[in-house]
């Protein structure tokens, strides 16, 4: 479990940080800007809690990992699907669009992990 809470940490961090360089300056809306704010310390609050695996740690581990897939999976669709309105703010919208299909990708995974993964009998 702990190379997943570091996979989330570095996910959450990813996408904070991400969203505030695509949006800086870029006259986005606020709330596309604290939508993933929102996920990434859902996140953060689920890796910090994993420190002891319990239920309901696991649970807010899992729901960060949801957030993040959910919010994911219609940034990263609506760009394949419609690209002529990606709104890419300061990164070229195909390394956008492949950074969110990455990061999609790893959320799912990560949402799948969490709750899939045997409990630590140590607690670490």
């Amino acid at each position: 479990m702990l190379a997943l809470r570091i996979l989330g940490l570095i996910g959450a961090l990813s996408l904070m940080i991400g969203e505030i360089w695509r949006s800086w300056g870029a006259g986005r809306h606020i709330l596309f800007i604290l939508d993933d704010q929102f996920a990434g310390l859902l996140m953060l609050a689920g890796v910090w809690a994993m420190r002891r695996d319990s239920i309901r740690n696991r649970a807010l581990f899992s729901a960060g990992w949801g957030v993040a897939a959910g919010m994911l999976y219609g940034s990263f669709f609506g760009k394949l699907i419609d690209p002529a309105n990606i709104q890419a703010g300061n990164w070229d919208a195909g390394v956008l669009t492949a950074l969110l299909g990455f990061a999609f990708v790893i959320a799912v995974a990560g949402l799948v992990a969490s709750i899939a993964l045997p409990a630590d009998r140590d607690g670490s």
